[in-house]
Formats: C-alpha cells, sequence, structure tokens
C-alpha cells in the first residue's frame, strides 16, 4: 500500500475519475492498491492544505491539459501552471499528479523525407553543430517540411517553410505553399528580411534543391550573410530545425485527421503563434520565444 503523500495523490485520482469518468470507487481502489475504508475516512475529514493544494493543481492540470488538446507533457505543465499561477511547484509533483490522473502528452516520431537534387552551390558546414548564440539574429536555421490532408479517399500535400532563430527559439518567419519549391523558400526569406531588415546572421540549411541554387546564394550575399550547410545525410546538423518540427507535428497535426486545405492552414498558422507567444520553454528561462526575444534584444 502507498503512504503518505503518494496516498493522499491517489486518493486525489480516485475522487478525480469517479465524479469526471463514473469510475466505480470499489475498482479504482483495487487498480490503486488502496483500501476503500482508508478513501472514505479520508473523504470526510478536514482536508489539509496539501490535500487542497494539490485538489487546486488538479483542477489546473485539467483545464491546462484540455485546453491544450493534450499536448503538454509534466515538464512543459509544470512550467506553464507555475508562469500563468506566479506559483513554483516541483516537477515531479506535477508527474505524480498527472501519472494519477493518467494523463500524458502525445508524442510521435518525425519522418524524414528527402528530394534529390544536383545543387549549383554548397557551403561549408560552418555552424558545425554549435546551437547556440550570445545576441537574437546571429544564427537563423531553416527548412522545409511537409503535410498531408484528405479530401474524400485523395491525398493532397501543403509545404511549410519556416526560418527559426537559434538564439530564443523563435521562428522568425514562415510560408506555407502547395508546391515544395523555389518561390516557396525564397518567399520565406524576404520577409524575414522584411521583419529584420538589419539583421545578418549566419544562415543554415539542409543541402534541399532551393538553398543550393544561385539565385538563393544571390539572396544571401545581398543580405549580408554568411552561408552554412549541413553534411550530406546528416540531420543532426540541422537539429534545432528538425525538433522543432518534431515539435509541431507531434503538439498539432498528428492530432487529428485535417480533412481541408483551409483547416490544416488555419492550424499551422495558430501553432505557430501559439508556439511564439504562448509556449513557454526551460531553457529559454520558463519564456516563451518571442518574450525571451524581446527580454534580451538591443
Amino acid at each position: 500500500m502507498v503512504s503518505g503523500v503518494r496516498n493522499e495523490v491517489s486518493y486525489i485520482a480516485v475522487q478525480y475519475m469517479n465524479q469526471t469518468e463514473g469510475y466505480p470507487i470499489e475498482k479504482l481502489c483495487e487498480s490503486l492498491h488502496i483500501c476503500r475504508s482508508a478513501y472514505y475516512k479520508w473523504l470526510k475529514r478536514e482536508p489539509s492544505q496539501h490535500q487542497k493544494t494539490n485538489e487546486q493543481l488538479v483542477e489546473w492540470i485539467k483545464e491546462l491539459y484540455e485546453e491544450q488538446n493534450g499536448i503538454l507533457g509534466y515538464r512543459q505543465m509544470t512550467i506553464t501552471i507555475n508562469r500563468i499561477h506566479d506559483v513554483n511547484y516541483n516537477k515531479k509533483r506535477i508527474y505524480r499528479l498527472m501519472q494519477m490522473l493518467h494523463l500524458k502528452s502525445v508524442c510521435r516520431k518525425k519522418r524524414y523525407n528527402y528530394i534529390k537534387s544536383t545543387p549549383e552551390v554548397t557551403a561549408e558546414n560552418v555552424l558545425n553543430r554549435e546551437f547556440y548564440a550570445d545576441a537574437p539574429n546571429e544564427k537563423w536555421l531553416t527548412d522545409v517540411t511537409e503535410f498531408k490532408y484528405y479530401v474524400g479517399t485523395e491525398v493532397k500535400k501543403l509545404y511549410l517553410s519556416a526560418i527559426l532563430d537559434i538564439y530564443d527559439r523563435r521562428i522568425v518567419a514562415y510560408k506555407i505553399g502547395t508546391s515544395n519549391n523555389n518561390q516557396l523558400v525564397f518567399d520565406t526569406f524576404d520577409e524575414a528580411i522584411e521583419n529584420n531588415p538589419s539583421a545578418h546572421p549566419l544562415f543554415h540549411s539542409d543541402r534541399g534543391f532551393q538553398y543550393t541554387t544561385k539565385t538563393f546564394y544571390s539572396k544571401l550575399m545581398a543580405a549580408g550573410m554568411q552561408q552554412s550547410m549541413s553534411r550530406v545525410g546528416r540531420c543532426i546538423d540541422n537539429g534545432p530545425m528538425e525538433g522543432y518540427w518534431g515539435i509541431l507535428k507531434s503538439e498539432m497535426y498528428y492530432l487529428k485527421k485535417f480533412t481541408s486545405q483551409e483547416e490544416l492552414t488555419q492550424a499551422i498558422e495558430n501553432y505557430i503563434d501559439f508556439y511564439n507567444t504562448k509556449r513557454f520553454q526551460l531553457k529559454l528561462k520558463c519564456m516563451t520565444p518571442m518574450e525571451f526575444h524581446y527580454a534580451n534584444a538591443a
């Protein structure tokens, strides 16, 4: 039998699952290896401050979990609760409560797709996996990823081109299109320059056909940027960008089946806004990318 604080968490879990899901108390107590009489005794007693706190945490966890469609794991849940409610709870406590409530984040692996091409221009891996920066607009990463949606039995595709700043992990610019072509990448780059006219970062990409054209190289030179490219077959050379695709798809794309271009486009745009302005990150001192950007921009 579990005891102490863990026992209290078990009692709260029984109460929650009984009230919200209608599970029988007897079965819940059996599955958690607690005595029914002990549960009822706990239910009738004057709640301790610790119990009241756990009950409040359960409510916050439930609200945030439902609000964000189940994408928050215990680490993100801890950061979000602490930021929103101006508290300082330990991630182990949140983990224990989420575990007892059977709430966990959705997680899916990324599938990698490659397009073979004959490059016009190539560059060395200047970035060299140094995934840190001292200031905004010092190092930018970019890539294009694919999404699918379904119209009846027909499978259609959308492509997202994005640029990420290593320093604050914000999405600097992005474009969504129906074709994975040069224009999609060029338009993304043009938007990034328009929004950051004084930026001259090291610009890193894989060796995709869009980034190895003379036209794109000319754009980089005109913007005063140095080009860097991943080595052939080394996805980790562009690790933070690949990591962002994994987060986006796990927390938005894999959660449902999209049945129209408009629906998928809106979901992507909403998520990028959420990521930039509302998704707290431990590596950013529990700030959002845009909060961290503005707090440290010169």
